[in-house]
């Protein structure tokens, strides 16, 4: 029996949510072009095509914002326990813990069936960038901010992070960000809330999982090492010095390749660009310049170069985000706050024809031991 370690190339089930081709380099959300929905959607527009399956007219549009922003707000007892938790918490472990806590005041939380996690898909995404500009400020002995309701999704967010109104560069930046990472497949993160809900596992345990999943460093944690390594390179004062010694100690550069698109990652297209404007706009020019030239070195290099391996979305994500006042540590979480659109969005579909998933595995251990007693090991 041949195996397909880490289920590459297998198909687990059908989706009509997002198509990732990565001999193309085409991500399409049902039936739309990242490429346009990159460009000319806001969030909250692309939050609604995955959970209705079409683009909302006005009317719902408007209809859908207000019952995002009902949900903003954060119970006090939610803000009063993260006041417990020790401020060098990585935010990521916070999310994650408080997302899990919310289950525990909601009476309704065993709910499974598709009215209940619609309900509850509303208000996590409603609420998740609540917790994260929160935690910002309780881990830097600030109050939080309550939330606004006359401002969108991105908007929001970056006030109750900063307890003033964000430019509008930076609140484009953050909207075409979240609205690129709402879905992409049948990525660890989501497949992982699929196969919690696939065991009737409720709403809020599977993006727990979700969020456990999308921690790691290999999945959602590159962008915050992505940028961690332009840190690195500027600190060098060098960066073609820094790029040799880089690759010569066999030191990965993050953000370079990427396990499904082997040609140009979609998002990257769209994000280059947009770190180059916010440098020319913002004054910090040489973390786009830094990012910039070491990707053209990676393009010299016949082993990028040989192997496909061109920048991914998180490459110039990371410097999007750092260039717009998000902590890098807090990426992951910016991340989340994304692809809970897509988590949500797939929990549904995952309900509505639901088949426990269980995969096999090949087993390669010792067999026909001999049980010897206790008295002659």
């Amino acid at each position: 029996m041949s195996t397909a370690k880490g289920l590459a190339g297998v198909i687990a089930a059908e989706s009509s949510l997002s198509r990732v081709d990565g001999e193309k380099g085409e991500l399409i959300y049902r039936g739309y072009d990242i490429m346009d929905l990159g460009q000319k959607a806001s969030f909250e527009e692309v939050v609604y095509l995955l959970w209705h399956g079409d683009l909302p007219t006005e009317t719902q549009l408007n209809t859908f914002k207000a019952a995002l922003v009902a949900h903003r707000a954060l119970p006090s007892a939610v803000l009063q326990m993260m006041r417990s938790i020790p401020h060098e918490a990585h935010p990521m472990a916070v999310l994650r813990t408080v997302v899990s806590g919310l289950a525990l005041a909601d009476l309704s939380a065993d709910d499974i069936s598709l009215e209940g996690a619609r309900k509850k898909a509303l208000m996590l995404t409603g609420v998740m960038p609540t917790i994260v500009a929160a935690w910002e400020r309780i881990r830097n002995n600030k109050e939080p901010i309550a939330p606004r309701n006359d401002l969108g999704h991105a908007a929001n967010f970056l006030y109750m992070l900063n307890g003033e109104a964000p430019i509008d560069e930076a609140v484009t930046a953050l909207d075409a960000y979240l609205v690129m990472l709402a879905d992409h497949g049948f990525n660890a993160s989501t497949f992982a809330a699929r196969v919690t809900t696939g065991t009737l596992a409720d709403m809020y345990s599977a993006i727990t999982t979700g969020l456990g999943t999308l921690k790691g460093a290999a999945h959602g944690g590159a962008n915050q090492a992505a940028m961690e390594q332009f840190m690195d390179a500027a600190r060098r004062g060098d960066v073609d010095a820094w790029y040799k010694e880089a690759r010569e100690s066999g030191r990965r550069i993050m953000g370079i390749g990427h396990r499904v698109y082997k040609v140009e990652d979609p998002r990257a297209k769209i994000l280059r660009p947009m770190a180059e404007d916010l440098a020319q706009k913002g004054g910090q020019g040489q973390w786009y310049q830094v990012a910039a030239r070491i990707e053209e070195l990676t393009r010299q290099d016949d082993y990028f170069v040989d192997r496909n391996l061109y920048a991914n979305v998180d490459y110039y994500s990371a410097v999007v985000l750092y260039m717009i006042g998000i902590p890098v540590d807090q990426f992951t979480c910016l991340f989340a706050l994304s692809r809970i659109a897509g988590w949500t969005a797939h929990v549904q579909e995952q309900l509505a024809d639901n088949r426990l998933i269980r995969p096999k595995a090949q087993y390669v251990g010792p067999v026909s031991r001999e049980f010897a007693p206790l008295s002659e090991r």
